[in-house]
């Protein structure tokens, strides 16, 4: 009878680590990714810059104005991903 109450307790334990335990993989995946998407709104926020030169020097106002409204709501996402990637690495940091 104790050996049965014992393994059942071993058996509670385990299960409670892998329930609560981390999962670093995914915390490391997950920064990978916001970085990657940093990356590609720089990229968005390089090509919109070169349109706006363009479409200046040509004198389309028009699509300019498009091409700072789009600039903008680039580089807001850069700094959300930002502040996430540095959360993010926070967190990481923190759990060891």
């Amino acid at each position: 009878m104790r050996r049965r109450i014992i393994s059942l307790l071993c058996f509670a334990l385990l299960g409670s680590a892998v329930a609560f335990g981390e999962n670093r993989a995914q915390d490391f995946r997950d920064l990978h990714r916001d970085k990657i998407d940093r990356r590609q709104d720089r990229r968005d926020i390089n090509r919109d810059q070169r349109d706006l030169r363009n479409d200046l020097r040509k004198g389309n106002y028009r699509d300019a104005h498009n091409d700072l409204r789009d600039i903008r709501h680039d580089e807001r996402d850069v700094h959300n991903d930002r502040r996430d990637i540095r959360a993010d690495r926070r967190d990481i940091h923190h759990d060891r």
